[in-house]
C-alpha cells in the first residue's frame, strides 16, 4: 500500500480536513491515475452529513467525478496507456457476472456495485474518492475522456452527465418530444443541454429568475419561474417527459401533473426525504412515476463521446482543495453555477 493526500469528513458531518489515505499498489489490471480535477457533487454533501439511509463509513473522502492522466498501468491493461485522459466515474467495480453486469449495466449490479466513496472494496478495505490526488481502478471501470472536452468541464460528466443522458436516452427524447427539465443545478443543467442536443423541445422549470437566461443558452425553448401556480397549470398535460433534478423535498406530484397521458417523471435527485404522491395524478391519464441511476461503463463512454462530437461540457467553477467546505456552504445556498469542481494541483501544491 502506498499513502496519498486528500481531504476528508472524519465524522458525519464534520468540516473536510487533510488526510492521508492508503492506495494499493497497481495490479495486473490496473490504472493509477493522477487525479487532475474532481467535481463536487450534491451527494458529497448528502454522505459526509450522513443524510442518507446508509451508514456512512468514516473517515469519508469524497468524489466520484474524476478526470486525470495515467500514471502507471498494470501488466495485462491494454486499453490504456501512461498520459491518457481518463475518467472514472460513481462505481469502481461490480460482480461482472450477474445479467445486468453482463448487458453493461453495472450500476444495476445485483450483488452491488462498489462505489468510489464509502463503500467496500472487494478485500474489505473502504473506498475513497477524487478529493485525493490518485486513485487506482481496474481498467473496466475506467473512462477514455476525449480531448475535445475540457478537463475541468467534462469531470461533472461522469456523475451529472451520465445521471441525466441516461434516463433521456432510455425514454427516447428526441425529435417530436416535449421534455421537462425541473431544477437547474448540477444536475438540471446537463438535462437541458443533452435534451437539446438530442432534438426535444426543451421546458425548463426553475424557481430562480438569474437562470432563464442561462436555461434558454443551453438549449431551453421555455422557461417557467417559480413553483407551481398559473405558469404551471398553463403547462398541465403538455410534457411527454419529465426529468427531476430536484435535490430538496418538493411537491412531486405536481410535476406529474405536468405530463400527457402515459407521460413519464423520472426522478433523478435524491432528496433525504421522503416524498408524497397523490394517488389520481398518476392514475388520472396513465402517468408513470420512474427513477434512473447514473448509467453503465458502455453508455457513460456514449455519453462522453456524444459531448466530444456536440461541444457539450458542463458550466464550472474551478476552486482549490481549501475551500471546499465554503464550497458546499454554497452548494446549500444554491449558489453554485453550476457544478464546483476541485482543481487537484492546489493539492498537489
Amino acid at each position: 500500500m502506498r499513502t496519498a493526500r486528500g481531504y476528508a469528513a472524519h465524522t458525519p458531518g464534520a468540516p473536510l480536513a487533510p488526510f492521508a489515505l492508503p492506495r494499493r499498489e497497481p495490479g495486473p489490471h490496473d490504472v493509477d491515475i493522477a487525479i487532475d480535477f474532481c467535481g463536487v457533487c450534491h451527494s458529497d454533501l448528502h454522505q459526509v452529513r450522513n443524510e442518507w439511509d446508509l451508514e456512512g463509513i468514516f473517515p469519508m473522502v469524497p468524489g466520484h467525478e474524476i478526470v486525470g492522466r495515467v500514471a502507471a498501468t498494470g501488466a495485462a491493461v491494454r486499453a490504456f496507456a501512461v498520459g491518457d485522459r481518463v475518467g472514472v466515474g460513481v462505481f469502481i467495480d461490480s460482480c461482472r457476472a450477474c445479467p445486468d453486469c453482463r448487458a453493461g449495466l453495472e450500476q444495476y449490479c445485483a450483488a452491488g456495485m462498489v462505489p468510489t466513496y464509502n463503500g467496500r472494496d472487494r478485500d474489505g478495505a473502504p473506498t475513497y474518492g477524487g478529493y485525493s490526488e490518485r486513485i487506482v481502478v481496474d481498467e473496466r471501470y475506467v473512462l477514455r475522456v476525449p480531448t475535445g472536452i475540457e478537463p475541468a468541464a467534462a469531470a461533472p460528466l461522469l456523475c451529472a452527465g451520465i445521471t441525466t443522458w441516461s434516463p433521456l436516452r432510455h425514454w427516447q427524447a428526441g425529435p417530436g418530444k416535449t421534455v421537462g427539465v425541473l431544477g437547474l443545478g448540477g444536475l438540471g443543467h446537463m438535462g437541458v443541454k443533452f435534451a437539446h442536443a438530442l432534438g426535444a423541445h426543451v421546458v425548463a422549470f426553475t424557481t430562480s429568475p438569474a437562470k432563464a437566461d442561462d436555461a434558454r443558452r443551453w438549449g431551453a425553448a421555455e422557461v417557467v419561474v417559480g413553483a407551481g401556480g398559473a405558469a404551471w397549470e398553463a403547462r398541465a398535460g403538455s410534457l411527454d417527459f419529465l426529468l427531476d433534478a430536484v435535490s430538496a423535498a418538493h411537491d412531486v406530484s405536481a410535476g406529474i401533473e405536468l405530463l400527457r397521458r402515459d407521460g413519464t417523471l423520472v426522478l433523478v435527485g435524491l432528496p433525504a426525504q421522503a416524498l408524497a404522491v397523490r394517488p389520481f395524478a398518476l392514475v388520472d391519464r396513465r402517468r408513470r412515476l420512474a427513477g434512473s441511476a447514473i448509467g453503465g461503463i458502455p453508455e457513460t463512454q456514449e455519453m462522453l463521446d456524444f459531448c466530444a462530437a456536440h461541444g457539450i461540457a458542463a458550466d464550472v467553477q474551478a476552486i482549490p482543495i481549501q475551500q471546499v467546505n465554503e464550497a458546499y456552504e454554497r452548494l446549500l445556498r444554491g449558489q453554485a453555477r453550476y457544478r464546483f469542481v476541485i482543481d487537484l494541483a492546489s493539492l498537489r501544491a
